[in-house]
């Protein structure tokens, strides 16, 4: 962080990552000292009209974020899973497009289409009203949560990545269903709005990962009775720890195990954690995810017998 004395020029390098539009630098010294910069290889000119403080090389996220939005020009918002990103959402996975918000009367620059290699595709939205509640001040300006997450889902390459994106943002307690409803409501053409809405619907009743989701909606296809959703329970040591689905009237439970069920450190916790549940007179089954989606009658088959044999009468 630049200390007390900093100059207006340092402040702004360091709350824009060491990106900034000529405009910008021409204000702060003349245009000469910035063709000085560049020439000499301490500055980079990413695209006209965008200047890097810095020798050409790989861009961090947030330069490529910035890049995106400065070129877009006036009025441009981060927006979409970018805009999520930069709110503290964490998904596993890379993805090669920028989301940028424009006002409707404004086109996008052809510089745009033509960012130099190791930036990714910015892709361009025109928008005739932001309501708002929809746009958030940050580093860079973005679009609230709640609508980035919901722009994020309808802009995704397919139906499960649209369903990990909102059930990621609710379950990282980004943003709470209500909301992203509330969002929904304000765009009645928002893409993928009936598949949004019934996530949503299972987010709330419980499921928050897209395997715990694929369990309900596995359920509710096959007449079986649907889980109370996550159950909360305190280990040896007091902290609180959750089963992905419990049955509470017939005392079973139903964990979905993902990849990093199989980790050393995380398999022996959660044999500990079964263990308990067994101690107390509870039953548990456990599925992988890849069961759960693609095995759908076996679980089914298993999920009848279990809860049959506790008492349920189908």
């Amino acid at each position: 962080m630049p200390g007390n004395d900093a100059s207006r020029l340092e402040w702004l390098l360091f709350g824009q990552a060491g990106v900034l539009t000529w405009a910008q630098a021409t204000a702060e010294l003349t245009p000469g000292r910035v063709r000085h910069l560049v020439a000499g290889g301490r500055w980079h000119r990413v695209c006209r009209g965008i200047l890097r403080a810095a020798p050409d090389g790989p861009y961090t996220r947030e330069q490529q974020w910035w890049v995106a939005v400065l070129a877009a020009g006036d009025g441009a918002v981060l927006a979409g899973l970018a805009a999520a990103r930069a709110g503290g959402l964490r998904v596993n996975w890379e993805h090669e497009v920028v989301d940028v918000l424009l006002p409707h009367e404004r086109h996008a620059p052809d510089l745009l289409r033509r960012l130099p290699l190791g930036l990714p595709a910015v892709r361009v939205h025109r928008v005739r009203h932001l309501a708002p509640a929809d746009r958030q001040r940050g580093r860079p300006d973005r679009t609230g949560m709640a609508r980035s997450l919901v722009d994020a889902a309808g802009w995704a390459r397919t139906d499960d990545e649209a369903q990990m994106i909102v059930a990621a943002g609710c379950q990282q307690r980004r943003a709470t269903p209500a909301e992203l409803g509330a969002v929904l409501d304000r765009l009645p053409r928002a893409r993928r709005r009936r598949l949004i809405r019934q996530t949503l619907g299972d987010v709330a009743g419980g499921a928050e990962a897209l395997s715990e989701i694929d369990l309900f909606r596995l359920c509710r296809r096959h007449g079986l009775p649907l889980p109370d959703g996550q159950e909360r329970r305190r280990d040896a040591d007091g902290r609180q720890r959750y089963l992905d689905a419990y049955w509470r009237r017939w005392r079973r439970h139903v964990e979905v195990d993902g990849g990093h069920h199989m980790e050393a450190r995380h398999w022996a916790a959660d044999l500990r954690r079964q263990n308990r549940v067994w101690i107390v007179g509870d039953r548990i089954l456990r599925f992988t995810a890849f069961d759960v989606r693609h095995r759908p009658a076996d679980v089914v088959a298993q999920l009848r017998a279990a809860l049959s044999a506790a008492g349920w009468v189908p």
